[in-house]
């Protein structure tokens, strides 16, 4: 009985290391809590700086999202160069490393 009981603590001690292991592991495509954030607070930038942009209001037609300091504007504006002006403030904000630019005109 006691033998049973050594093995299954060894069982369930390896199980236990290993799921903390793994937990603790990189894995790709993931963003950490830490890039997290960072992409956040870049979106938060962007979006107002683009609100206080007064050629690009209504700012609210621009969305803007943020994956590993890339920001994706997307959404409409009026003209080609509101449309450049949008990209133009993004690549300003501070941590951004590039920007994909999918805003549609729409006159």
């Amino acid at each position: 009985m006691l033998r049973n009981r050594n093995h299954f603590w060894r069982i369930a001690s390896a199980a236990l290391l290993a799921g903390a292991l793994s937990a603790c592991s990189v894995t790709s495509g993931r963003e950490s809590g830490s890039e997290y954030v960072d992409d956040a607070t870049i979106t938060t930038k962007v979006k107002t700086q683009l609100a206080s942009d007064v050629g690009l209001t209504p700012a609210n037609q621009i969305h803007v999202e943020t994956s590993k300091r890339v920001v994706q504007l997307s959404g409409f504006v009026d003209s080609a160069a509101h449309k450049a002006q949008a990209e133009s403030v993004a690549r300003g904000v501070e941590g951004v490393e590039s920007v994909q630019n999918d805003i549609v005109i729409q006159p």
